[in-house]
């Protein structure tokens, strides 16, 4: 293996024994329910998944934190100090500070370590799919392949990489600021659901609107068939905020219509899930553009 460590943050959702088995380095985020501070752990050992969606269902409010500079710079330096060089794998600009923390602290630390490559790469990307890029880095560098040359080809895929998207109640993007009051009204009344998903300056934006939950469930699994790239030799990953048996209607309809064989199902986060809301579903594959 290639003498680097990736180091990401946990708003990439990755199963914890996946991140384990890839040895990444993982900062966890926080979000505040409650009065309390939680870390935004992968195994969801801080709180569980299960409760923190019980919580939110039940109309408790849930604000969130990035991983700030002093805590990217303690993280790289126990990398350093090791002798290893450090990629680091962040969360999309567009939504979160993360990146810029991540960038800051390798600029800080790279004159007190000449010897050591130090590289943040910005992608674009959230959930599962921030995870998928972590996943190819590693399987990049298990293969042996140089710091380098993973966040180059980080650099020159990571547009490939769609997001396609649904939430189930349109009450939290409303207080997202995502839409207004009267389409949160109406939408819901008419039982819309909005299909989304993740623009070039790494943004969520709203596509197309879908009558139902089952419509809007297909309309993701109609944009992968229509833009996938060889997708028989993916490995697909779907998220889900605690709506399991969706996320495996959208793995079966996947596997059916297109012919996918591998499917990595997991939870979105607290850090996510605060902002998208329960019965969020989303999609990952590489395809010919977002």
């Amino acid at each position: 293996m290639s003498d680097f460590v990736i180091l990401t943050d946990s708003s990439c959702d990755l199963p914890a024994e996946l991140a384990q088995a890839l040895h990444v380095t993982v900062l966890p985020l926080t979000f505040r329910l409650n009065g309390k501070e939680y870390k935004n752990l992968l195994d969801g050992s801080n709180l569980s998944f299960e409760e923190f969606y019980l919580h939110i269902r039940s109309g408790v409010p849930c604000t969130t934190n990035a991983v700030n500079v002093e805590d990217f710079k303690a993280a790289i330096e126990l990398i350093l100090q090791s002798g290893k060089d450090v990629l680091c794998v962040c969360f999309s600009s567009g939504l979160s500070a993360t990146y810029n923390a991540a960038k800051i602290a390798c600029e800080e630390l790279a004159p007190q370590y000449p010897q050591r490559q130090l590289r943040a790469v910005d992608t674009l990307a959230a959930s599962l799919g921030q995870g998928l890029l972590v996943y190819y880095a590693a399987q990049k560098q298990k293969k042996g392949e140089s710091l380098q040359a993973v966040a180059d080809w980080l650099e020159e895929n990571k547009l490939h990489l769609c997001h396609w998207f649904t939430v189930d109640d349109l009450q939290h993007l409303k207080r997202g600021g995502r839409i207004s009051s009267a389409t949160a009204l109406f939408g819901t009344m008419l039982g819309i659901k909005p299909v989304m998903h993740m623009d070039n300056d790494g943004h969520l934006v709203n596509v197309s609107k879908a009558r139902g939950r089952r419509a809007a469930l297909d309309a993701l699994v109609d944009h992968m068939e229509q833009t996938a790239l060889q997708p028989q030799q993916q490995v697909v990953f779907i998220s889900h905020a605690d709506s399991r048996a969706d996320a495996e209607y959208v793995a079966q309809q996947i596997k059916e219509r297109i012919g996918v064989k591998e499917v990595l199902i997991n939870y979105v986060g607290p850090v996510i899930g605060a902002h998208a809301g329960p019965g969020t579903i989303a999609l990952f594959f590489l395809g010919t553009e977002r």
